[in-house]
């Protein structure tokens, strides 16, 4: 589900390591991400990014950055939030700064910063990283979600990126989010359907208000993703909203997915 512009990813010739610039929103925005092997952000970043209003205000957090597709898109769409990039590989938070610093980037650098941090280190961690509980009325993110004993990739980044560790990392990645949240701050994600159940639990007593937006490839074929979004103190019950699709059923990009990938469509999400 890859979706950089095409026609701008280039490689990065000027800089030795294997690195391309990937142009995201029709060239507004570009990032530094690994040119082979390692993990690039596509579509689910779009579909993320998408959830938040052109009016949202106050601070986002992006967990799980990688190079900040999701965060600059965020900070691309909403001219009022200040967005922090949470990354725990220092290679990927390395793409991450040094994309900040490309000169397409330059309308969004003073309210885009990194923090190179483990949002499941504990309280004690996240605040030696600069990251404060309660900080932030947005976290949007693309955790990784497929089991450990799914079929790794060989290559270590893209397999940190997509692969949990144990049965419990789902949960634990929730709290840690819900944790940064001021109250009635708003956590948002993208993430595999049957991963629901997780969510749920690790939500209960934390997020309220759920609501549930499947992502579908076609019209009429199951969901490949599920957006879910909650609200920090909510008391309100669960809702599902009608999914949508990606392709038409003749496999070219429906206008809502071409939309998302210009950044020109807002899914709302909000409970």
């Amino acid at each position: 589900m890859n979706c950089p512009d095409p026609a701008s990813a280039v490689d990065d010739d000027a800089n030795p390591s294997p690195v391309r610039r990937d142009a995201f929103y029709r060239g507004r925005f570009m990032v530094l991400q690994p040119a082979s092997g390692g993990y690039r952000s596509g579509l689910d970043a779009m579909l993320l990014a998408a959830t938040l209003p052109e009016s949202a205000t106050g601070s986002i957090a992006d967990i799980g950055a990688g190079a900040g597709v999701v965060g600059l898109a965020a900070a691309c769409r909403a001219e009022r939030v200040a967005v922090t990039l949470v990354e725990k590989s220092p290679a990927m938070v390395d793409l991450a700064r040094r994309g900040l610093a490309l000169p397409e980037n330059a309308p969004y650098r003073d309210r885009v910063r990194v923090v190179e941090a483990d949002i499941l280190a504990g309280r004690a961690g996240r605040e030696a990283s600069g990251l404060c509980d309660g900080a932030f009325q947005h976290v949007l993110t693309n955790p990784p979600f497929y089991p450990h004993s799914h079929r790794a990739s060989p290559n270590a980044l893209r397999a940190e990126a997509l692969s949990v560790a144990d049965a419990d990392f789902l949960p634990r990645w929730v709290r840690a989010c819900a944790a940064l949240l001021d109250h009635g701050g708003l956590f948002t994600a993208i993430v595999r359907p049957d991963a629901l159940p997780a969510m749920l639990q690790a939500s209960e007593g934390r997020l309220g208000g759920i609501c549930g937006l499947p992502i579908h490839s076609r019209p009429t074929a199951p969901a490949i993703r599920l957006m879910v979004a909650g609200r920090k103190g909510s008391r309100a019950p669960l809702t599902v909203l009608p999914g949508r699709a990606l392709h038409a059923p003749d496999g070219g990009l429906e206008p809502f997915a071409e939309a998302i990938a210009a950044g020109t469509a807002h899914l709302s999400l909000d409970p």
